[in-house]
């Protein structure tokens, strides 16, 4: 079939006859008032009828209605060529050709048409692969809720990713597309958009693809679509403006310090930051420490569950990231120091706080409340801000997790093998603790080389 646009007083043998000849026509210049609409003698009859062009649903319907002979493959056909739009001109005194501009119109976003033959083919691949016709109409939406749907037992902070994308989805015009008019143009179009027009961060685009990506893979798997559109790396077309949490030297790291402890406002947490920095903590672990999990007679940490705080549910307790992060830490003389005098300066309050079964955390607000992770982020951000106001020489962006870095880094650093410095980070695998944690350079390496050359010295003269 071909879809003609003529003034009303074209009638079906015209229109026969220009769709013989491969010419459209408007009546010498006469407005458009209808859509002509013609359907070969190979779909078992021919018919031409008239259709408000101006509501495209209602001209859809009229076709269901005149069309019921056409059997169902073939009526796909027609839906996706009534969505066609033509812009004809034809100069009948100087016999010009018509010049017809033809796109698919999907949700605003225009693809280039295919011929019948071609769009023939595709469903017949379709049909011969099990490619669903009715589960492409899906919306991104609908899509990624139906695959949220059957993620089950996820922990809180997930679930609140998980939220989060989906009000992004639905706020953005992207999450009305079908799943079956999407590609990988369209997909990276789509990310571009988010990170040049609506000021999203690399993480944060990363975070969405991270579950769009599965959710159109089980559509794929599904036989809804024939391929996954975002089945790609992100950075080899956004910019990834994610700052990296190095480690700090150990000089700025001792001036850090210095300055909490001397601080008349900021002393009161120094024992807790020495802490994280000396022991390599998630601050989750951190913050659900209780008097019961420090033995300073056996100069142990028991790190068994961790304190979180989600803003629809609250303050709660979770199993530690990994089955590897519970585990019993060791105590060097100064980190023992520091948390027996966390625990002599604890002030007990008149209600001790129970949450989820647990009692007695060892680190409390001046409210007598357990102190979250946000708090402690806070108080670092502030430290940092109050002395970059004061000195010229200007300290990195310090967190409890650069905390954590600086530990294993400083540890690596040591000497201290990889399978140790695992089970003190409470990492599940090896190649985490070795690619993430450890940031080496190459003044590090100028330092193990001028050991190494000085072990090799004293062992020539051992052998003199």
């Amino acid at each position: 079939p071909l879809v003609y646009f003529g003034s009303c007083g074209i009638n079906p043998g015209q229109g026969y006859a220009l769709r013989r000849r491969g010419l459209l026509s408007t009546h010498c210049g006469k407005p458009l008032f209808s859509l002509l609409f013609a359907t070969s003698v190979s779909f078992g009859r021919f018919e031409c009828c008239r259709i408000p062009f101006h509501n495209i649903h209602k001209s859809l319907k009229f076709i269901r209605i005149h069309f019921r002979e056409i059997n169902l493959k073939k009526f796909a056909i027609c839906q996706q060529l009534l969505l066609c739009y033509a812009v004809c001109f034809l100069d009948f005194l100087t016999g010009i050709h018509a010049f017809v501009k033809n796109s698919i119109i999907a949700s605003g976003i225009k693809k280039p048409d295919l011929s019948l033959r071609e769009k023939e083919k595709l469903l017949e691949r379709d049909l011969a692969n099990g490619i669903s016709l009715s589960g492409g109409d899906m919306t991104v939406l609908e899509l990624v809720e139906k695959y949220l749907e059957q993620k089950r037992n996820v922990r809180p902070t997930i679930a609140a990713g998980y939220k989060t994308v989906v009000n992004v989805l639905k706020r953005d015009i992207f999450g009305s597309q079908k799943i079956n008019h999407i590609n990988t143009i369209d997909a990276k179009a789509w990310l571009i958009k988010l990170q040049s027009e609506d000021g999203k961060s690399y993480s944060s685009i990363h975070t969405i693809r991270g579950v769009i990506r599965p959710a159109f893979q089980m559509a794929y798997e599904a036989d809804l679509i024939r391929k996954n559109p975002f089945d790609f790396e992100l950075h080899n077309f956004l910019i990834d403006d994610s700052v990296k949490r190095d480690a700090v030297t150990s000089k700025q790291k001792k001036e850090f310090l210095r300055f909490v402890q001397q601080d008349e406002h900021f002393s009161e947490c120094y024992d807790g930051m020495f802490i994280l920095f000396r022991t390599g903590l998630r601050i989750g672990e951190f913050c659900g420490l209780t008097l019961k999990d420090i033995d300073l007679e056996k100069r142990t940490i028991n790190v068994n569950h961790q304190l979180q705080y989600v803003g629809n549910r609250g303050r709660y307790i979770e199993k530690t990231k990994t089955e590897a992060g519970t585990r019993v830490l060791p105590m060097s003389d100064e980190v023992y120091a520091a948390f027996k005098r966390v625990v002599q300066n604890r002030k007990k309050p008149k209600v001790e706080e129970m949450i989820d079964g647990y009692t007695g955390f060892l680190f409390l607000d001046k409210r007598g409340k357990p102190m979250m992770p946000y708090q402690w982020e806070k108080r670092f951000q502030h430290v940092v801000e109050k002395y970059n106001r004061i000195y010229r020489v200007q300290l990195p962006k310090i967190t409890p997790h650069v905390c954590r870095h600086t530990f294993c880094t400083n540890a690596a650093k040591r000497g201290i093998s990889v399978e140790t410095l695992k089970y003190l980070m409470g990492h599940t695998d090896i190649s985490v603790t070795s690619n993430m944690y450890t940031h080496l350079k190459l003044e590090d390496a100028q330092r193990e080389m001028e050991r190494l050359e000085r072990i090799e010295k004293e062992m020539k003269k051992c052998a003199k």
